[in-house]
């Protein structure tokens, strides 16, 4: 046995303890691995579209031109690879190749000639891929890349770039420093040292060195569903799973859309609980539920959800989403509906013939919260 028991917990030998270490080694190395060869794949790919897209849109010097031809596509593209391909991100892939002008070089070590490679492209003879070399190793991600875009100087993007990569910075620290202006109070600062000692108090508790395997930017280039399960407590799913048959049982013409919907702004990404579409209304209904007292920040939030999916997401011809909040709290349970629309009192009449009332709803909440109380009581006797 390679094996001792101790305090009834098992505790491996040092042999087994260094096979145990090694394994971790190896598969923490081949997880880094994997992940840079797919970071570089994507920014690649960015940078790429991003050229031909500009190339395009050059053809013709009107602006509505431009703008018809990056909506057309995202709509094609979205359509054949999900998620990914909106016409904000398609314009953050030009205004990558635009900054980043010479980014790659050919096989030669020669700044890359965008006529050779459209000419490779609709030749389609060879992998556009393989004739692309980065100046320099790639360090940062694809998400690290688009957040130093929005800075203007580029003094400021090469040293963001230099600082991230010696830092080992995640997104979120980045993304907190950009906005903060951190890169200019420093250069301004009588005080550096205590500039830099409050930036890293402060983005402490952003760091986390898992980062990359939840990146739904990467989730979504490999072609698979977020999966954001970890960011919810366990009273809050289970009220969530139980929501669904509800709203499909007591709302007629529901249909389940998705669950965990990302919605990204330029700055953050944010996840819809549920997302349904109600055959009879002909819309959208948008579903956040919150374990705490229902804030105005929650109603400015489903607010922001909901014209941004009027805007990205609804077929023309559609009725306005409606969003609907959900506040779990221990004394009061509310529910919030949300119309972006002139005539609400239309739309407040059709909630009773096809909605589920406020009432309704706070009964299911407040039974699936005794549920889970019921559950976790039990659970803990056994």
């Amino acid at each position: 046995m390679n094996e001792i028991k101790k305090n009834d917990q098992i505790v491996a030998q040092p042999a087994q303890q260094s096979l145990i270490q090694d394994a971790c080694t190896i598969i923490d190395q081949a997880q880094a691995t994997a992940y840079r060869q797919v970071n570089e794949t994507l920014i690649k790919r960015n940078w790429l579209l991003g050229m031909r897209i500009q190339h395009e849109v050059l053809k013709e010097k009107r602006a509505e031109y431009g703008q018809q031809v990056v909506k057309d596509l995202a709509k094609e593209l979205t359509a054949k690879y999900g998620e990914g391909f909106t016409w904000r991100n398609l314009y953050n892939y030009v205004d990558f190749y635009a900054t980043y002008n010479g980014f790659f070089l050919n096989e030669k070590g020669d700044s890359v000639n965008a006529q050779t490679i459209l000419h490779a492209l609709s030749a389609k003879s060879e992998n556009i891929f393989h004739a692309l070399r980065a100046k320099s190793t790639i360090k940062l991600t694809w998400t690290h890349y688009r957040i130093i875009l929005q800075e203007n100087s580029k003094e400021a993007r090469d040293w963001y770039e230099q600082e991230t990569a010696r830092e080992m910075w995640g997104t979120r620290t980045l993304q907190r420093n950009v906005s903060s202006q951190y890169y200019h109070r420093l250069l301004q600062s009588q005080n550096k040292d205590a500039v830099r000692d409050e930036m890293k108090q402060l983005t402490a508790p952003l760091q986390d060195k898992l980062e990359y395997l939840k990146n739904p930017v990467v989730a979504e280039f490999l072609g698979f569903k977020n999966n954001t399960d970890y960011t919810e407590s366990d009273l809050e799913q289970s009220i969530i799973d139980h929501l669904i048959p509800f709203l499909m049982e007591m709302g007629k013409g529901f249909t389940l859309a998705d669950r965990q919907k990302r919605i990204h702004t330029e700055k953050e990404d944010y996840y819809i609980d549920l997302v349904f579409y109600n055959y009879n209304l002909r819309c959208f209904v948008l579903v956040d539920l919150k374990t705490t007292k229902l804030r105005h920040q929650d109603v400015g939030q489903m607010d922001m959800y909901v014209r941004m999916y009027d805007e990205m997401m609804c077929p023309q011809g559609h009725n306005p989403t409606i969003g609907i909040l959900l506040c779990a709290d221990t004394d009061e349970d509310v529910a919030h509906y949300s119309v972006l629309n002139g005539s609400d009192q239309l739309y407040a009449a059709k909630y009773l013939t096809y909605m589920p009332t406020k009432e309704e709803l706070r009964r299911e909440i407040e039974q699936q919260k005794q549920f889970f109380l019921m559950q976790q009581d039990n659970n803990r006797k056994k």
